[in-house]
């Protein structure tokens, strides 16, 4: 199935060519044709569907329809890097048309985007940010015609509905809205059934793993786990690794200990500084840093095609975590693996996650290591590892499917 059963504006056409797609995603098969017809939806899926795109297309499809310089849509977003990754997304499909998106999130100077909400169509936003800019009565919200509410159940892992609530009762009571989410916790669901008017429900293995990852096991001591790492990183030819640990102060820690041993590593965690964050994301993105070391949370929004490998440092509390983990590898088609360092303790949730997968997660064996093995790292900390040095091919312009 091609884009032209949509009936899209040829000016949207020509952006999504653009982007290099010629096939919808299963969720843009099933929600694209209710958003165009102006219903509310109800979204389950996970990230990797395409969603990004389910909603963006349709909302441009009737900004054009009706021009107009005011702002028309608006999408909220969890995190900082999301936000701008949707707004990256929005950019890309409307390249051949007149329409214009904003990010809006904190951190960064206030003027900036007030100055640029004047020419926007679309403002993709963090809820905090944006009441901020309500408050402070530069932004109107009167003529919102669309609502996106995107990851809704990292947004109430972040404590953000109080300020979502808020944000609502600033909108007109006629508009189309279109909430998403990986997870329904009864937070969600309550939320859902008070803005969403006879929604239709479209749901794509939101809980589902890739089928073309590769999964093992490691069982190791906390304190060697560092040392391990390294070991891959040397054995297994990784292109692009993303690292997840439990706390930012790990994050911070391991990128160091990693970068210090002669890998190209950053952290991506809370405590940076937006301008930081931006750097260790982008420098991801580009291949300069081989390695991303990063907690759940932060992750959020990370769009890099070519992810060889995900590495559980730590276990994650819930079997839907480790599904989000590790499908950023085995992408578009791509083969992934996915490594899980355990201790004793982790059976239980070891089981669980094996009965998602349908399937045992295969053993590997974990060398030894002693204290003069790791004397003998430290002596040798600069020299080349065999991480490689081929840049990925994590273009921003093909997202579409990933978004």
């Amino acid at each position: 199935m091609s884009f032209k059963p949509f009936n899209f504006h040829p000016s949207i056409i020509r952006g999504i060519t653009a982007c290099g797609y010629n096939s919808p995603t299963p969720i843009q098969k099933e929600a694209i044709p209710p958003i165009l017809d102006g219903q509310d939806i109800f979204g389950l899926a996970q990230t990797g569907t395409g969603k990004t795109a389910a909603f963006v297309l349709p909302i441009l499809e009737r900004l054009l329809k009706r021009p107009g310089k005011k702002v028309r849509a608006l999408i909220m977003a969890p995190t900082r890097e999301l936000a701008e990754q949707i707004n990256v997304n929005i950019k890309q499909f409307a390249i051949k048309t007149n329409l214009k998106s904003v990010s809006i999130y904190g951190g960064v100077s206030k003027i900036p985007q007030i100055k640029a909400i004047q020419d926007a169509h679309i403002i993709v936003s963090c809820p905090g940010r944006l009441l901020d800019l309500i408050n402070d009565r530069a932004v109107s919200l009167d003529n919102i015609e669309v609502l996106v509410l995107d990851e809704a159940d990292h947004m109430f892992d972040k404590g953000f509905l109080p300020d979502i609530k808020r944000i609502i009762k600033q909108l007109p009571q006629k508009r189309q809205s279109l909430v998403f989410s990986a997870t329904m916790p009864k937070e969600i669901k309550r939320l859902a059934e008070k803005i969403l008017h006879n929604p239709v429900t479209v749901q794509i293995n939101h809980s589902l793993p890739v089928q073309n990852i590769s999964h093992s096991l490691f069982q190791i001591k906390k304190e060697q786990r560092t040392s391990l790492l390294k070991y891959l990183f040397k054995e297994d030819e990784m292109k692009s690794a993303l690292v997840f640990t439990r706390t930012k102060h790990k994050a911070k820690s391991l990128a160091r200990q990693l970068d210090k041993a002669g890998y190209s590593a950053t952290s991506l965690q809370g405590n940076l500084t937006q301008q930081k964050r931006q750097k260790a994301l982008n420098g991801f993105r580009d291949g300069n840093f081989k390695i991303l070391v990063a907690t759940d949370i932060a992750a959020r929004g990370i769009d890099v095609l070519q992810i060889s490998h995900v590495i559980n440092y730590d276990l994650p509390d819930t079997v839907e975590t480790y599904t989000h983990r590790t499908g950023r590898t085995g992408r578009a088609g791509e083969k992934g693996k996915a490594y899980t360092f355990v201790s004793p303790e982790d059976t239980k949730m070891i089981t669980l996650i094996e009965r998602n997968l349908g399937k045992k997660i295969q053993k590997a064996t974990a060398p030894s290591f002693d204290s003069s093995q790791k004397s003998s790292r430290h002596g040798n900390k600069h020299r080349k590892t065999s991480v490689s040095n081929k840049k990925p091919r994590c273009l921003w312009s093909k997202s579409l499917a990933l978004a």
